[in-house]
């Protein structure tokens, strides 16, 4: 099917800076597609100065709904008129859905996350989880796991800002979930198997020789790793994690998935599992 664009068609897009690099528009326009609704999706390209007339212009224009990249997942909220309760709690929104007079701002990075594990087989009832990394990202993994995980250790270079993450989401948890530790006392982390979910930029194109731990006993301890990266496709850190016997996967199902979410929000549907399956693999024709 061939969309045609008329008086009826609705807009949806992408408002970040850089955005000429997203993958958001092969979701949506393909979601369109299938599921037979008149909606296009394009990416703008927003100054920082003009973020608030951006948000004030969209909601004028009647777009739709939008999706939030960096860097104002954090910066576009004082511009919303209300903000879900998961995206108060992450303290960032991802996703804008129209209402009279302006936007609700939902947060679809963390369901996105947890759906792609879900979708791999990764269960993490009960789980022993290494997070790498203490930035937004980290936080707000942290946030999710927190609910479910047995016990998060949050690794981070810097570690008084592991430590500042982990005294906000164990007190949001209600529970002593999160340790925070320098990422060079890896070793002093108890004995066992982990789930690792790497939360940090390292390793991305164009340096994808670069991990955060190079030590292969680090990696003998993972049965499960995640990097949210997805350029590479396979980034060093799956292929130590695969070396040492462990299962990896890399972060376009977490993209596909937040962007499944936020295209329900806006049209009050479901996607289904072989929907999804066919996006994916667009996807990974696009990388």
């Amino acid at each position: 099917m061939i969309m045609t664009v008329n008086g009826q068609t609705k807009t949806c897009g992408l408002i970040g800076n850089p955005v000429e690099h997203t993958l958001s528009p092969v979701i949506h326009n393909l979601l369109a597609e299938m599921t037979g609704k008149n909606l296009i999706y394009v990416p703008f390209r927003v100054e920082g100065e003009n973020l608030a007339d951006a948000v004030k212009g969209a909601a004028a224009l009647g777009i739709k709904g939008l999706n939030v990249t960096v860097p104002y997942k954090e910066r576009i909220l004082p511009f919303l008129t209300d903000v879900d309760a998961l995206a108060q709690k992450i303290g960032a929104v991802n996703t804008l859905v129209q209402e009279s007079g302006g936007y609700i701002g939902y947060n679809t990075d963390m369901p996105g996350l947890y759906r792609a594990m879900l979708s791999d087989g990764v269960s993490v009832d009960g789980e022993d989880v290494i997070i790498l990394g203490a930035g937004g990202v980290a936080r707000a993994v942290a946030l999710m796991l927190s609910e479910k995980a047995r016990r998060i250790f949050l690794l981070n270079r810097t570690e008084q800002k592991a430590l500042d993450i982990a005294g906000e989401v164990n007190g949001y948890a209600g529970r002593q979930a999160v340790k925070a530790m320098p990422l060079s006392a890896w070793r002093k982390l108890p004995d066992g198997k982990y789930l690792a979910v790497q939360a940090t930029s390292v390793g991305m194109h164009p340096r994808t020789d670069d991990v955060p731990i190079e030590d292969a006993d680090f990696y003998k301890r993972i049965h499960t790793g995640y990097d949210l990266i997805y350029n590479p496709f396979e980034t060093r850190f799956m292929k130590l994690v695969k070396k040492e016997g462990g299962k990896a996967f890399n972060g376009l199902k977490m993209l596909l998935y937040q962007g499944i979410i936020a295209y329900e929000l806006w049209n009050g549907l479901s996607v289904s599992g072989e929907q999804a399956g066919k996006i994916y693999e667009r996807l990974r024709e696009s990388l």
